[in-house]
């Protein structure tokens, strides 16, 4: 056998055990007539020692000519250290070697395979395999692992199955776009990589399953950023029978779950919030509740004097930073110019100093009396200390731009704490949004979303305040679960598909299958998926879900170590009848 024990498994009860133990060279220290080895595998280090009074010279020799990354297997004794390391589970005892075996020798790695490492993202992405023997990378992976398992136990013991669905299907025009796959059997024609199951678990649940489950790979040919890849993994879920209440029911119970069971942390309150809400209060439809900082609209206290910028704006809007009057002018200067970064698109800020005294001084002290900006402070909630930043222009730009800047002021003030976890539901999303470019309407989520029943006669009338069935779970600012109840009825999905712009003859070539499943007695139903990656992510205290799956892609989209995307030769091109111009 190549080991008896691993490296982080042995004890001070296992003194006087002989053992075989296997796994690769961490670090290597010549004492000249002595030599201690750290052996490393996937479950922790060992200390080997080579005794030139106990051992041979022979295997001393052998020691000193190991390299870092060497993969051996050693025989022998476990015995106490004299020098104890309380940083690692098996620092009490060593093991005296009294044979080695070079399993297989290694090339000096391009980095430092240690937990803070000498080697920058894109090198470590071309030698992933070599990140991934670090503690960080290996940690996040057996945590995704855990997370993954506990979904699975928690979905089964609910009654849920889990059923895998096609990975080729048909591309469809709905949503981002899709990653096409030339057929050679069928020349000309081309499957799509699923964006989401989302047809086939309304299929099970017409076919009956009645709750269904899928830890599943997702793919989206769309613009990357920190926390998205073009191939993602999402717990998908579908429910039949039931109403948006039993969906939400069901999974705050999976999220508490998973934060008492991964976190060791009870939460009770999973708050609600409608959509409109949530971007009148935060500008935002993922709003971050683990700090203050609400919208204050100052229309009606900002709009009666002569300062234009105000009076011609649609909304004007501030929130109270929290001990910001401690700004140099200097500082402020600064934050005017991240605001006005492209990234979010501000024109100008306008700001108030809410002085210990309770007086006032702001950038706008020419149109406002000190009345007037303590009725600021009283719509932005704003104390003595304290900095009240004011936005304004259209309110389909200035919101997410306060939203911006509120979520970097929580972040400099270390306001966003990872070990504080905060759920909410969004719910009564639009059903519609209007596509500028299209000069459309587009489902927001997708074409299967059932809309409130009450809002429907608005669909011919006002097609944008028609509201969803729909909601999102957001955890800490982040989105990590969203759903609706879906259409179920034939004549309903065929109204839907009128406003989205389909013809009939269009939406039977798209979604004719559906449509057809509708004739057969679909239940009502309604689902939720998760996204995963993210999910892990959040529940790890990261945000970045590149460190949290095994081989990720860079922010182009490109897989380094295995330089994917790649070019065809020409064969396989005259295979699939393709012609690539360039």
């Amino acid at each position: 056998m190549y080991r008896t024990h691993s490296n982080g498994e042995l004890r001070l009860e296992n003194l006087g055990e002989q053992v075989i133990l296997a796994g690769w060279v961490q670090k290597i220290r010549d004492k000249g007539f002595m030599v201690w080895v750290d052996l490393r595998d996937r479950y922790g280090i060992t200390q080997l020692i080579f005794d030139e009074d106990r051992t041979s010279k022979v295997l001393i020799e052998q020691a000193k000519a190991l390299g870092r990354e060497f993969v051996i297997q050693v025989k022998g004794e476990v015995i106490e250290r004299v020098s104890k390391n309380k940083n690692i589970p098996t620092g009490e005892i060593e093991i005296l070697v009294k044979e080695l075996k070079i399993l297989n020798k290694s090339e000096v790695p391009p980095f430092t395979i240690e937990d803070k490492t000498d080697g920058g993202d894109e090198l470590r992405m071309k030698y992933r395999y070599l990140d991934i023997r670090r503690n960080p990378v290996k940690n996040n992976l057996i945590f995704r692992h855990k997370v993954a398992m506990e979904v699975r136990k928690y979905l089964s013991d609910e009654g849920f199955i889990e059923v895998e669905t096609p990975v080729l299907i048909k591309s469809t025009p709905e949503g981002a776009r899709d990653f096409v796959v030339p057929s050679r059997m069928n020349k000309g024609q081309f499957y799509a990589l699923p964006q989401s199951p989302q047809t086939f678990k309304q299929l099970l649940m017409v076919g009956g399953m009645d709750k269904y489950f899928q830890i599943v790979k997702c793919f989206r040919d769309e613009d990357l950023r920190a926390d998205r890849q073009p191939e993602f993994t999402q717990i998908d879920c579908e429910m039949a029978f039931v109403e948006q209440e039993d969906i939400l029911n069901t999974f705050e119970g999976l999220t508490k779950h998973l934060l008492k069971e991964i976190k060791g942390i009870d939460i009770d309150k999973f708050p609600r919030m409608t959509y409109n809400e949530a971007m009148k209060r935060y500008g935002n439809d993922k709003p971050d509740i683990r700090f203050g900082m609400e919208f204050g609209e100052l229309n009606e206290v900002a709009k009666h004097k002569d300062f234009g910028v105000f009076n011609n704006a649609e909304l004007v809007v501030g929130i109270a930073v929290p001990g910001g009057n401690s700004y140099s002018r200097k500082d402020i200067d600064k934050l005017i110019e991240w605001v006005k970064r492209p990234q979010v698109g501000a024109l100008g800020m306008v700001y108030v100093r809410c002085n210990e005294d309770g007086s006032f001084k702001s950038s706008v002290d020419k149109f406002y009396n000190q009345n007037d900006l303590a009725n600021w402070a009283k719509v932005t909630n704003a104390k003595a200390g304290d900095l009240i930043c004011v936005l304004s222009g259209t309110a389909t730009k200035v919101r997410p731009q306060l939203s911006a800047l509120r979520m970097e002021m929580a972040t400099r003030l270390g306001l966003r704490n990872p070990k504080e976890f905060a759920p909410l539901w969004i719910t009564d999303f639009p059903l519609l949004e209007w596509d500028e470019e299209t000069e459309r309407y587009h489902a927001m989520h997708h074409p299967f979303t059932s809309p409130k029943i009450e809002d429907i006669e608005l669909l011919d009338t006002n097609p944008g305040k028609v509201r969803a069935n729909a909601y999102d779970l957001v955890l800490n600012g982040n989105e990590i679960g969203g759903g609706s109840i879906r259409i179920h009825d034939k004549k309903m999905q065929a109204l839907m598909f009128k406003h989205l712009g389909f013809t009939p003859e269009k939406a039977t070539e798209q979604f004719g299958f559906l449509m057809n499943a509708f004739e057969y007695g679909a239940p009502p139903h309604g689902g939720l998926a998760f996204g995963l990656d993210r999910l892990v992510a959040i529940l790890g205290g990261q945000e970045t879900i590149r460190d949290f799956i095994a081989f990720p892609k860079n922010n182009k989209g490109r897989d380094v170590m295995i330089d994917a995307p790649s070019a065809i030769d020409e064969e396989q091109l005259k295979e699939l009848n393709l012609k690539i111009n360039l």
